[in-house]
């Protein structure tokens, strides 16, 4: 995760394109979100991901559109990405490719969680934007997982589809569209957006690559990655990976030290040190996640469970726990 919240201008080209398309006029709505035309005109600038959010968002509502951002993610090729979209289609795996992903995300953009680990026989590959204040950010989150969708199926298998994909925001009216473009069961209100991936199909191998050019470009990718990038603290490491396991895998201070290569000790340590622990931690994202759900009206029930709490009795506890402490 970088700490700089900001996105390549590159990210926004399409979106602005598809509008353009639709006869909609750009400039007033790229001026009311803090945004320059002559910002976008390099793609390689820098774009802060609140004016990229909540320009989405409008985008979405101005065309009409509430599937706007997956569908734009069907029309997206490696070259809009740059370097790390070359350097997805050419890699020897989908596992491969999502692990490339994974680690140079913040060459494209910056606050944001993402990680990519093994459950069973599956893959799975999580996406959050690290702040639960940008909200809401529907646009974005479909967006994001329909483009690895369609780069995979460019790249690899036209027929791809993933064995499940999980959503942060609750469900809309109508998900016929979404169903389409992922061609996988949905499932909305998670702690986080997920691509769920069966591990046979993600570790097969597709072709050879040029190790002189996968050089070449991680190269230049690792260097765009380091202008984003910030020293990050031991809250943001541990909220990262909150975010990404929350409601899938038992959250452990052994497991959460294992995961950073520390002692359990040492990380609580650190923590300490910050004036926090990993229960306050989980409780205060647990907290922001539920507040978010309740407020989109999901079912209590699998709010509990997207919290990874037992049964909707203890969420309810926990209720009114933050309510006493709110008092």
């Amino acid at each position: 995760m970088s700490s700089v919240s900001a996105i390549r201008a590159s990210v926004l080209i399409p979106i602005i394109a598809h509008m353009e398309k639709t006869g909609l006029q750009t400039d007033a709505l790229l001026a009311r979100h803090g945004i320059m035309r002559s910002q976008i005109a390099n793609p390689y600038a820098m774009v802060p991901l609140t004016a990229y959010v909540s320009f989405f968002e409008e985008a979405s509502r101005m065309s009409n559109s509430t599937n706007l951002g997956a569908l734009l993610g069907t029309t997206v090729t490696p070259g809009d990405l740059g370097p790390t979209g070359v350097l997805f289609n050419i890699s020897p795996t989908i596992l491969d490719a999502m692990r490339r992903v994974t680690r140079y995300i913040s060459a494209i953009q910056g606050a944001t969680s993402n990680g990519l680990w093994q459950e069973g026989d599956d893959y799975v590959w999580s996406y959050q934007i690290s702040s639960s204040k940008l909200w809401p950010r529907r646009q974005d989150s479909e967006f994001t997982l329909s483009v690895c969708c369609q780069l995979i199926r460019l790249g690899f298998s036209r027929t791809w589809r993933p064995q499940e994909v999980h959503f942060e925001h609750p469900a809309p009216r109508d998900t016929t569209i979404l169903e389409k473009i992922f061609r996988a069961p949905l499932k909305f209100a998670q702690p986080s957006n997920r691509l769920i991936m069966a591990g046979p199909e993600a570790e097969r191998s597709y072709r050879s690559e040029d190790p002189a050019l996968v050089a070449v470009l991680e190269h230049h990718i690792a260097e765009l990655a380091e202008k984003t990038n910030a020293t990050e603290s031991m809250r943001e490491r541990v909220s990262t990976l909150i975010s990404i396991h929350l409601g899938y895998r038992k959250i452990t201070i052994a497991g959460m030290a294992a995961d950073l290569g520390m002692a359990p000790r040492t990380l609580q340590r650190r923590l300490q040190e910050e004036n926090t622990s990993l229960r306050d931690m989980v409780e205060r994202h647990r907290r922001e996640l539920a507040q978010k759900q309740l407020t989109g009206n999901v079912d209590k029930g699998r709010i509990s469970e997207s919290l990874g709490y037992a049964d909707s009795t203890v969420f309810w506890r926990a209720r009114q726990r933050w309510g006493r402490h709110d008092g």
